[in-house]
């Protein structure tokens, strides 16, 4: 796998999942809709993490910087 996450990418996902977490156990929001952002927070810490996106593969993105020799 090669990292398609760039580092401000991985910055904007930490924030959001932060946010995300946040509202769940601040009990803001609560129910099935809580449980599915909670999910989704974790699927975007884990890529925010790993340098890696499924979806920006599916859709040819890559925000990660390379350097050029």
């Amino acid at each position: 796998m090669k990292n398609n996450v760039g580092n401000n990418d991985k910055i904007i996902r930490l924030v959001i999942a932060l946010v995300l977490g946040g509202l769940y156990f601040a009990e803001i929001v609560t129910g099935t809709l809580g449980i599915v952002l909670l999910v989704i927070a974790a699927v975007m810490i884990l890529t925010a993490l790993s340098g890696f996106c499924p979806l920006y593969t599916l859709f040819g993105m890559n925000t990660c910087e390379h350097k050029e020799s």
